[in-house]
């Protein structure tokens, strides 16, 4: 009896102390958190916010430039200038050495610090007028770009959604496996006692003590195993939700299944809401605006300039010259006309290949929509097949149920052994493990689906 009462607290002990510090996690709250926190949405976002500034009419080419120039110069000279053969006249008349009597050569002139400035500004203003419709539809290209990465962005997120669900009910089915495993436990363990206290007054043999003692061991360890696994679990769905591995929580076991009508209305508008479909139809656009940027080659291109200047020349003076300042302003305004007449041929290539990228993308949108078909043929018939799994196990658990209450009432007469009674228990807990798994590979099926049509981010779960 000591034994088993310490097998009952280890099992049992954890499980008590878990549960009085989690909370529920509702599949709302999972979404939320997975949307606001996952770090594969975080940087989809980042790339819809990347495409939205190139998409912005300052990266259109349709605003004009203004550049701003200014310029400073100095200069200073030192020098000497001689006159050699020149002679030092006064009034016309040569000046003559009255010591030599030789006339007097001109004196050297000496000029120190000569200094020289020079400032200058300008203001230069060009603007494209009309480059051939190419800057408009390069435009229109960046716009649609823009709406590919919100495509992108929400496949992400379908992705993301079907990952963190995926997580979610595997952690509701362990919750759900791990409540059964405990009431089997909780049979088993009666089941010792009333063994013991049958062999205490002579109605039975140790062998079913001993028996009765192995199942709750084996019991006891798929329970141990069970936990281990939803610890795992939850491990996992705190990574996609990025929040601390530690946090503990339970989860919402509560699974609604879709209308069939609705599914089927949701199917039929499959090919206009597909994630993957829509995104073959921008990159269509895409390509379109491609031919018509190459076509803007043929055509000429018409700019617009203007300047307004400022200058300031300060000279200093020389031997022969005083210095002088001058002030300079100026404005200019001008036009361009530039007409690529022949260029080797690049434009009518580009246009080509343009045209032949075009066509392909037709083909893949095409390809695409076949195999988006058959997806979803292919997961309703699935979905629907599971959902009969679901059900029929269902009734499996109601006809093992009634099983296993009319084997105990048997055994507890004395009608059947323990391993009949030990192989009822085994039937429930199967048909019971089974039901669990079909109804939330069911419930996935359907998620699955609707991620085929998308109405995945549409609906409430």
């Amino acid at each position: 009896m000591i034994r088993l009462r310490f097998i009952t607290l280890l099992v049992f002990l954890p499980i008590c102390t878990i549960f009085a510090q989690e909370k529920t996690l509702s599949k709302e709250e999972a979404v939320i958190k997975a949307l606001e926190n996952n770090y594969g949405i975080e940087i989809a976002k980042g790339q819809v916010d990347i495409a939205e500034n190139n998409a912005s009419i300052l990266n259109s080419g349709y605003l004009p430039t203004l550049t701003g120039t200014a310029g400073a110069d100095y200069n200073r000279d030192d020098s000497t200038i001689e006159f050699p053969g020149r002679i030092l006249t006064e009034d016309g008349v040569d000046v003559i050495d009255p010591i030599t009597g030789e006339p007097t050569p001109f004196p050297d002139t000496d000029i120190y610090k000569a200094e020289a400035q020079r400032y200058s500004a300008a203001l230069t203003a060009n603007y494209t007028l009309f480059d051939g419709m190419g800057r408009f539809y390069n435009y229109k290209k960046l716009k649609e770009q823009y709406n590919l990465s919100t495509l992108q962005a929400r496949e992400t997120i379908e992705n993301t959604m079907i990952q963190m669900f995926t997580v979610y009910f595997e952690i509701a089915r362990l919750t759900e496996n791990k409540n059964v495993q405990k009431q089997a436990l909780e049979i088993s363990t009666d089941r010792i006692q009333r063994a013991e206290y049958s062999f205490e007054y002579g109605q039975n043999t140790k062998l079913d003590i001993l028996n009765a003692q192995v199942d709750m061991t084996n019991d006891s360890i798929n329970l141990l195993n069970t936990e281990q696994q939803l610890a795992n679990a939850k491990r996992d769905l705190n990574v996609v939700l990025n929040q601390d591995l530690s946090s503990q929580f339970t989860v919402d076991t509560t699974i609604v299944f879709i209308p069939k009508f609705q599914i089927i209305e949701f199917m039929d508008q499959a090919i206009t809401n597909n994630v993957a479909v829509l995104q073959t139809e921008s990159n269509l656009s895409i390509n379109e605006y491609d031919i018509k940027v190459s076509k803007s080659g043929y055509l000429p291109t018409v700019g617009l300039s203007g300047s307004y200047g400022w200058n300031l020349n300060q000279s200093a003076a020389s031997a022969f010259f005083p210095g002088s300042n001058n002030e300079t302003y100026n404005f200019a305004l001008g036009a361009s006309l530039t007409w690529n007449l022949f260029d080797g041929g690049s434009t009518t290539v580009s246009v080509k290949n343009a045209k032949i990228t075009y066509a392909n993308q037709e083909l893949l949108r095409k390809q695409v929509e076949l195999e988006v078909s058959r997806d979803m043929q292919n997961a309703m018939a699935l979905y629907e097949n599971l959902l009969k799994i679901y059900q029929i196990q269902e009734q499996n658990v109601f006809t093992n149920q009634n099983n296993f209450e009319r084997s105990k009432e048997q055994f507890q007469l004395g009608s059947i052994t323990s391993i009949e009674f030990r192989q009822a228990q085994i039937n429930l807990l199967n048909a019971q493990t089974n039901k669990n798994l079909a109804k939330y590979d069911a419930k996935l099926a359907e998620l699955q689906l609707l991620q085929l049509t998308g109405q995945l981010l549409n609906i409430e779960l």
